[in-house]
């Protein structure tokens, strides 16, 4: 049995998705980020970072969105959630989900939480200022270079499509108008749709994004 931590509105949104279309034997561990579940002793025993999302499997313990992702791509094969076979098309599912953790993730960040780069408090201003421009500047690349449609990876839905949807859900309040990016827009519509994410929405309690509550 897998346990998955995860906070509802956060992108631990992705891998929940995921356990969920692989057809996974789970069960989950709600977090309530706000209360600083993530900072008490018995999660930090499991995941240092103190964030979500993190897998408990097989006696270990996997962290970060792109490795959960490819796991679950890797342990469920007939879910064909990923080109597992063709290295190259893997290599490129691979290079869009560390795309999403690296760069659009962290240029969301820097508007919420910009105390993880800086203590001065007209630097964090400044973060936030610039983070809706950084943002619509990934979102930019996505529309036009990576979403081919009408799934990223074009005809075929793969783990990339979960992440997209747990970081497209943060635009609006991002201060980034999703009209912007018609096929991420219509991607969004798609995945609302598919029954596994109405299902894992529903588990979550329907909860907005976590940044309508951090930004209150």
């Amino acid at each position: 049995m897998m346990h998955l931590y995860y906070a509802p509105g956060s992108c631990s949104l992705a891998s929940h998705i995921a356990l969920e279309e692989a057809g996974a034997d789970y069960e989950t561990v709600r977090m309530d980020l706000g209360a600083g579940d993530q900072r008490q002793a018995a999660y930090l025993a499991l995941n240092p970072l103190g964030r979500v999302p993190a897998l408990a499997v097989d006696g270990a313990v996997l962290t970060e969105n792109a490795a959960i992702l490819a796991f679950i791509a890797q342990r469920f094969p007939r879910a064909g959630l990923a080109p597992i076979d063709d290295p190259l098309a893997f290599a490129r599912v691979q290079a869009f989900n560390v795309f999403l953790a690296s760069t659009v993730h962290p240029y969301h960040s820097h508007g919420v939480r910009g105390s993880r780069w800086a203590d001065d408090p007209a630097a964090i201003e400044a973060m936030k200022a610039k983070m809706p421009a950084n943002v619509a500047s990934g979102f930019e690349l996505i529309e036009n270079d990576w979403l081919v449609g009408p799934w990223v990876m074009g005809e075929t839905y793969s783990i990339c499509d979960p992440y997209l949807f747990a970081i497209a859900r943060w635009l609006e309040g991002d201060s980034v108008d999703p009209a912007r990016f018609p096929n991420v827009e219509a991607h969004r519509k798609r995945m609302a749709e598919r029954p596994a994410v109405r299902k894992v929405l529903a588990a979550e309690g329907a909860v907005e994004p976590l940044w309508r509550k951090t930004l209150a």
